[in-house]
């Protein structure tokens, strides 16, 4: 594994967008992009196994999050400033690329690929789609305002496993992994999440004015022309199975319905993996 970073002009300002690289440098590239809260450590065991089939793989942590700068205004957390600073990382590789995005990422990922001259080639869609429900957005913002205070790394992973249940069974190891790479150092020694806690203003700010209502993506979704593979967690708020079944009508697109799982497939089980492998060949 290496750490990249590169500088972005957004408004007025220019910010540094990290990232972990795995894989031969020749490679063909596959760049990774995690949820809302998360960061490009989710992806280390995909990435990882596309290492090992001679793929270079990029996995940025979106403005905000991870060892990415925060910004200043936090009404600029939101898809247009993560799709300026993510098409910087596109226009360095110079190339085609395949793009796997779970939900946040996965919206970043399509409004990119419908774009004219895109390099995206593939696609994977990790549990969101063309719609996103008015109820899930609710629970989001809900869980965003119950963030955890400074703990320690045992408090950060309980808070984890609870907000997180849906992503799937994963081990005792795979959850204390994501609790270490979700947390930053306090002045005190105490451990807080991995991001801007004001990456959640935007959502809050909207359910003040009035109740959030769905985000249709419909037209974006339209534009996309690429193979997709849609990954969808059966007991998913965030993609229902009527939108994910319309997607699916697209000649070119996949759709893998995981049972046992919501929003969103975590991509560390082996057989999530390799089904990704295998669309992307």
């Amino acid at each position: 594994m290496r750490r990249g970073r590169l500088r972005y002009l957004l408004g007025a300002a220019f910010h540094q967008m990290a990232w972990t690289e795995w894989g031969p440098p020749e490679g063909s590239p596959v760049i990774c992009v995690h949820g809302l809260t998360r960061n490009g450590r989710d992806f280390d065991v995909l990435a990882q196994a596309l290492a090992g089939q001679g793929r270079r793989v990029f996995c940025p942590d979106l403005p905000g999050r991870g060892a990415s700068d925060w910004l200043p205004d936090p009404r600029a957390y939101a898809p247009p400033s993560y799709v300026m600073a993510l098409a910087h990382l596109l226009a360095r590789l110079e190339g085609p690329v395949d793009w796997v995005g779970t939900s946040l990422g996965g919206i970043c990922g399509m409004l990119l690929a419908a774009a004219q001259g895109t390099p995206i080639r593939r696609l994977v869609l990790n549990d969101v789609g063309s719609q996103v429900p008015a109820a899930a957005l609710q629970r989001i913002t809900a869980y965003l305002a119950e963030a955890p205070g400074p703990s320690d790394l045992a408090g950060i992973e309980a808070y984890l496993r609870r907000v997180h249940a849906p992503f799937g069974p994963l081990t005792d190891a795979q959850w204390r992994h994501m609790a270490e790479t979700s947390t930053r150092a306090l002045p005190d020694g105490r451990l807080a999440l991995h991001h801007d806690p004001a990456i959640a203003l935007p959502l809050a700010e909207a359910e003040k004015g009035a109740p959030s209502g769905p985000i249709d993506l419909r037209p974006i979704w339209q534009a996309v022309r690429q193979p997709v593979l849609i990954l969808r967690g059966a007991e998913s708020d965030v993609l229902e199975e009527a939108t994910a079944a319309a997607m699916a009508q697209r000649p070119g697109v996949e759709l893998a319905t995981l049972p046992g799982i919501g929003h969103a497939p975590a991509l560390m089980a082996p057989d999530q993996v390799a089904r990704i492998l295998a669309f992307l060949g």
